[in-house]
């Protein structure tokens, strides 16, 4: 990634359709309900999300969410990522999702994922997922990226996806609380953990995880930043000014908007390159 040419990096953002498969219809209820929540439309394609993120001179961390077990919809393969990334190296990097209840299987997957040298790190969802991430059946997968150095990110707090649906489309929301990967940033030290979202309605918990633990981050995608909770302003212009990252979570969230805004909010200037850039460069091994 040629960071000097960037002026920040988006480190969640999802692909959302794939260039070469049909799209899933068992998926179609989720989306058209994320949709509603997010006021927004039609999602871009791979390549119509890398044109726009390199119209804005945004660097990128793409990924898709494999929630086969779960909900029960095809995922975009991860390869088809990795390739994105390969192409687009000057201004983006690809992490993999993969269910942890496939077990050995996923942990091969994530394996060969990594030796194959494009993938540089994973993301994990537990609610659309539907497991703790303290649950053990996940440490195979950890144990993998670990041993890599790979960071990982894991979805904290509300979900957008099955908001409005009966019964939440099956979603429960209990997974995503953030201290259950608390027992992740112990277990697994050397395991950078990027929690996503400002985490409401337990953002106190991921502020202290953040505060207690060096290896824990936050990304803060999902928000746009007027509807900030206070608290993650106050530490992110303190003693967390080096743990925040922005994040969008496009296409849901248009990272220019985010920007815009975040600039309005009541975060220092001397934190802003950090937030927008420094800190993610730390955690994506691209130097300080």
């Amino acid at each position: 990634m040629k960071v000097d040419d960037l002026i920040a990096i988006d480190i969640h953002t999802h692909a959302e359709v794939s260039c070469r498969q049909e799209p899933d219809p068992y998926w179609a209820p989720y989306e058209e309900a994320a949709g509603k929540y997010f006021k927004v439309g039609k999602r871009p394609t791979i390549a119509e999300t890398i044109a726009h993120y390199r119209a804005q001179k945004i660097g990128l961390v793409m990924f898709t969410v494999d929630t086969e077990t779960q909900i029960g919809n095809r995922r975009i393969p991860n390869d088809e990522i990795a390739d994105a990334a390969r192409d687009n190296a000057d201004m983006m990097i690809a992490f993999a999702s993969i269910d942890p209840h496939k077990g050995r299987l996923g942990a091969r997957e994530a394996e060969d994922l990594i030796k194959g040298g494009v993938v540089k790190g994973f993301k994990f969802h537990p609610t659309c997922q539907g497991f703790y991430p303290n649950d053990r059946m996940a440490y195979q997968l950890y144990e993998v990226i670990a041993h890599h150095k790979m960071p990982a990110i894991f979805h904290t707090g509300h979900s957008g996806i099955g908001t409005g649906m009966r019964g939440g489309g099956g979603m429960r929301l209990k997974y995503s609380q953030p201290i259950h990967v608390d027992d992740v940033a112990v277990d697994f030290p050397d395991m950078t953990i990027v929690l996503a979202h400002p985490s409401w309605p337990w953002t106190d918990e991921a502020l202290s995880m953040a505060l207690h633990k060096p290896n824990v981050y936050i990304d803060l995608s999902g928000w746009m930043p007027k509807y900030f909770p206070p608290q993650i302003v106050q530490y992110a212009n303190a003693q967390l000014r080096t743990k925040m990252l922005f994040g969008s979570d496009f296409p849901l969230i248009a990272p220019e908007r985010w920007l815009a805004q975040f600039a309005e909010v009541g975060f220092k200037p001397e934190v802003h390159d950090l937030i927008m850039k420094k800190n993610a460069m730390r955690v994506l091994g691209l130097g300080s």
